[in-house]
């Protein structure tokens, strides 16, 4: 049963489910639990938004059993035994309004396989054409793909990783669909189905078809491959045929592009741009606001450090003599900074105010217990409290 698992699933799903793992502990304990409040409505959230699919499926659908469509039942059931799943799921035909598809989901536990009307129809002819798209939505149950998504969820929309997993477990479960079918002929029919509609797949080349995978080494058909959640059919085809057939490699330059796209899972990468957008958007938002008060508190912090002399200068001639200075002339000091920040002081209480290009900073001195000045740093016009850098609280000679 190994050979059912594609390789790079192992592989990728270790590495998603540890760094998963990894962010929601990062999570939990940086929220201090946080997470887990957030876990718990998502799970409600969940659980309402999968018991109206659940009962739509139950109102609905057709449930097969022995007495209902037993062709397809037997079907059903020779390929859980296939598979060597014991417990079964629950199987169902709904009407797929004109779309060849079917899923698997679980709830509450329970498993269950939904067979879409056109798939079953389309497939009449074929003599296994249907147990391919059993095998493939039971290889998910098996392989736990829908009970092991949300621990790794963290990690699913990051670029290429998130895409590349996903398109590995499609690949394990078209290994399944296969297991499943008479032979790879027929599976590689079944998926062709998925391109060729509901009558065509009958005349359809698949030897030729499988042949087309030669385009997918162009470069938008390698980037969108890269972003997309499912190999393009005519790889999947080729790899029933021949789960060892060679692939045309990938563009490399489309890797560089690819990069940059978050995963948005069937979305697209089209969808996956507009999240960039709008995560570079919110960046934005929130880093462009904080550089300017960094760039603003840079400023002020400046002109602070650099009219520390004066401040010495003052406090200096002050302990010397006893007396305020008539003014900063008086001491030999120029009343504008390298800045450009104008000086100027009060002569009665020795307050010395910078006025910089973004407003004032206010410095009054005063003595401590040993007699040292100290001088306290305030905002003046044109400065808020909240752009003073912590130099401002800390001046002192």
């Amino acid at each position: 049963m190994k050979k059912l698992i594609c390789p790079r699933e192992r592989t990728l799903g270790t590495v998603t489910l540890v760094l998963g793992l990894l962010v929601w502990f990062g999570l939990i304990v940086g929220t201090f639990g946080g997470a887990i409040i957030g876990l718990a409505l998502g799970f409600l959230l969940y659980l309402f938004a999968q018991s109206t699919l659940i009962a739509h499926i139950k109102g609905n659908g057709v449930e097969l059993s022995e007495a209902q469509f037993p062709d397809l039942y037997a079907q059903f059931t020779a390929c859980c035994d296939q598979l060597q799943m014991k417990k079964r799921p629950q199987a169902y035909i709904l009407n797929g309004n004109g779309g060849l598809n079917a899923f698997a989901t679980k709830f509450l536990g329970t498993q269950y396989v939904v067979l879409m009307s056109n798939v079953v129809d389309a497939m009449d002819e074929h003599v296994d054409g249907v147990r391919f798209y059993i095998g493939h939505e039971l290889g998910h149950l098996r392989m736990k793909h829908l009970s092991g998504h949300l621990l790794r969820w963290p990690v699913l929309w990051l670029p290429l990783l998130g895409a590349a997993y996903s398109r590995a477990r499609e690949s394990t479960c078209d290994r399944h669909g296969l297991a499943c079918s008479g032979s790879p002929e027929g599976a590689a029919q079944a998926l062709a189905a998925l391109s060729a509609g509901a009558q065509r797949w009958k005349q359809l080349n698949v030897a030729a078809y499988v042949s087309q995978t030669i385009y997918a080494s162009g470069f938008w058909m390698s980037f969108h491959e890269l972003t997309a959640g499912y190999p393009w059919l005519t790889k999947r085809a080729a790899r029933v045929m021949s789960i060892e057939a060679p692939m045309p490699k990938r563009n490399g330059f489309a890797y560089l592009l690819a990069v940059f796209i978050p995963y948005a899972g069937r979305l697209g990468a089209g969808f996956g741009f507009l999240m960039l957008v709008y995560i570079i958007a919110i960046l934005a938002a929130v880093g462009i606001p904080a550089y300017q008060a960094y760039t603003v508190k840079a400023k002020i912090d400046a002109a602070i450090i650099g009219s520390q002399n004066v401040r010495e200068a003052l406090g200096n001639y002050y302990r010397t003599n006893q007396k305020i200075p008539e003014s900063l002339e008086s001491l030999g000091i120029r009343s504008q900074l390298v800045d450009g920040s104008e000086l100027s002081l009060e002569p009665n209480k020795m307050v010395l105010i910078v006025k910089t290009k973004l407003g004032e900073l206010i410095f009054t001195p005063s003595a401590d217990a040993e007699g040292r000045i100290v001088w306290g740093c305030a905002n003046g016009e044109g400065i808020k409290p909240t752009q003073l850098p912590p130099s401002c609280h800390s001046t002192g000679n």
